[in-house]
């Protein structure tokens, strides 16, 4: 489902400032894959999902995303094919939209503007019962602005219009790391059934080891814009946090006394 090969991305090259986030990073999900991604401040994380998205392009290398080639395509023209959580519950909603209203530009992510965009009856009995499913009590909302709800909900919302057109892959980038543990919970629980009824591709950046260990099938991790551990199913489920801590000494050559450099931002 997702090819990413060789890529290279160097930020200030030239400058007193350059940094070499990513060191030609190969990586490979096959179609329904959710794959965990940990590593310590600096080591690409999030230039990898953004590199993906297209928020920047990359200097070398391809993103080729269910046999198409986008490495060129612009990030929006990539918001077709690709949904995404960030961690601040403020972004990806508009705040003085209804919640109906938000679901709908969700809804037609992507599609020609035109004159017929009123909502239908059968939108909104659909956006009734998938918020029902959340569980959060908003199916009796959708009048309601989002700027009203609270951040996990908000952040719930976003989740289930990320997944709305059911995108070829969807990116969660620290999406729980601005909540509080019970809604943080409550919203991986939302992602692990939405990603599991969806069957979506799904790349999860998390500060936390114990999630990553948690969910998904695949962990990957990364150090100094290279990924330098991939373990995926049995072999992932026995991992503990000290496994993690032990195979990121001895993979990046870093001592690590403790979970704070693997868990920084």
């Amino acid at each position: 489902m997702l090819d990413v090969r060789s890529i290279s991305k160097t930020f200030n090259p030239g400058t007193i400032n350059e940094k070499k986030a990513l060191s030609g990073l190969s990586l490979h999900l096959d179609p329904g894959d959710f794959v965990t991604v940990i590593g310590g401040n600096g080591a690409g994380k999030s230039t990898l999902l953004n590199a993906i998205a297209g928020v920047w392009p990359v200097d070398e290398g391809r993103i080729v995303l269910d046999g198409t080639d986008i490495t060129s395509l612009p990030e929006y023209k990539r918001a077709f094919l690709i949904g995404r959580v960030f961690q601040d519950p403020m972004m990806g909603t508009a705040p003085n939209m209804q919640l109906e209203e938000n679901l709908a530009l969700a809804r037609r992510r992507g599609q020609r503007r035109g004159l017929r965009w009123e909502l239908t009856k059968g939108e909104r009995e659909e956006y009734h019962e998938r918020l029902k499913a959340l569980g959060l009590g908003l199916e009796d909302r959708l009048k309601a602005k989002v700027g009203l709800l609270s951040g996990g909900q908000r952040q719930a919302l976003t989740l289930l219009m990320a997944a709305l057109r059911k995108p070829k892959l969807l990116l969660l980038d620290e999406h729980t790391a601005a909540l509080d543990p019970a809604t943080a919970k409550k919203v991986l629980e939302l992602s692990d059934s939405i990603v599991r009824e969806d069957r979506l591709t799904t790349l999860m950046i998390t500060h936390n080891m114990s999630d990553a260990i948690r969910h998904g099938n695949r962990l990957i991790m990364m150090n100094e814009g290279e990924i330098i551990l991939d373990v995926r199913g049995e072999e992932k489920a026995r991992l503990t946090k000290r496994d993690l801590m032990d195979k990121f000494t001895q993979l990046s050559g870093l001592q690590m006394e403790n979970d704070a450099m693997l868990l920084s931002k």
